[in-house]
């Protein structure tokens, strides 16, 4: 393949050098064309491997815009998850950074049992074990705490999804404001700053640089993970997929098609990331 030439951007600049600049653009078109190639040959091989399974693809397509429905609570606990995992992950990391040894022993503390119990134990103690938490209070004299303390299935997902990505995070968002040079801190001390102000207008606006990709990772996983919920009842992708495939005995076909669906999903919010990347890095390198 001819490369392309560079006559608007290499006028002035010598052969030697317009030459390697040529070489380097074959080679990111070369590696394009064979990353295409092996896209489509993978493409290729899960649908022959699908056939060869016998997959009943018009059943597939039947039930497909049904199992799509489900989307639309994936997407809700996992968004208000992720809000709610921000909130926690930025006071969490304040008080892992806090020189009071209240803050920080309770940020500690959360970190440490969240992140060292399972999410799926962590999901049944919302659901499950707050309304027997409740019924305990009640017996120490405070009235109708069970009844608030029983959560609908998904608020219930939320929360459990929200407070263990919330742990996770709280480290991600203390390494990016711990990023930060010192340099930074006392330069807005010398201004007249004080921490609040500093830690507002200095210092977590730059770690928003560092913080925002690991997080955009957690938000992708998080997507994935909200498929724990329909452990409680929701009609999410997961609960319909495997309700259809239980009362039709076609588990594989709705657990491949939802498979697809997830994978699409996290495809798509992998290419938004890479999109934000680009963007928080522009200042720090060339990105072409």
């Amino acid at each position: 393949m001819k490369p392309k030439t560079r006559q608007s951007v290499t006028d002035g600049i010598p052969p030697e050098a317009e030459l390697i600049l040529n070489q380097i653009e074959t080679k990111k078109s070369n590696y394009k064309q064979k990353m295409i190639i092996a896209f489509a040959f993978l493409i290729v091989l899960m649908v022959v491997s699908l056939i060869v399974l016998g997959l009943d693809f018009k059943f597939m397509l039947k039930w497909l815009p049904f199992i799509l429905a489900g989307s639309g609570y994936t997407f809700l606990v996992a968004f208000l998850a992720i809000s709610l995992a921000c909130i926690l992950a930025v006071v969490g990391a304040l008080g892992r950074l806090s020189t009071n040894p209240i803050f920080n022993s309770m940020a500690t503390s959360y970190v440490s049992l969240i992140r060292g119990t399972p999410l799926l134990v962590q999901v049944y103690m919302w659901y499950l074990a707050l309304p027997q938490i409740g019924k305990a209070l009640e017996a120490y004299g405070i009235p109708g705490i069970q009844r608030l303390l029983t959560l609908p299935a998904v608020p219930a997902g939320i929360l459990a999804l929200g407070v263990c990505y919330g742990a996770y995070m709280t480290e991600i968002v203390r390494a990016g404001i711990q990023s930060i040079k010192i340099g930074q801190t006392e330069a807005a001390k010398a201004l007249g700053m004080n921490a609040t102000q500093t830690m507002k207008r200095v210092i977590f606006p730059q770690a928003l640089r560092v913080i925002i990709p690991p997080v955009s990772n957690e938000f992708i996983a998080m997507v994935k993970d909200s498929s724990l919920v329909s452990l409680m009842g929701v009609w999410e992708l997961s609960y319909r997929a495997i309700k259809v495939g239980r009362r039709h005995f076609q588990s594989l076909e709705m657990l491949i098609m939802v498979a697809f669906i997830y994978w699409i999903m996290c495809m798509i919010l992998q290419f938004v990331q890479e999109k934000i990347e680009r963007h928080m890095a522009r200042g720090d390198r060339r990105i072409s």
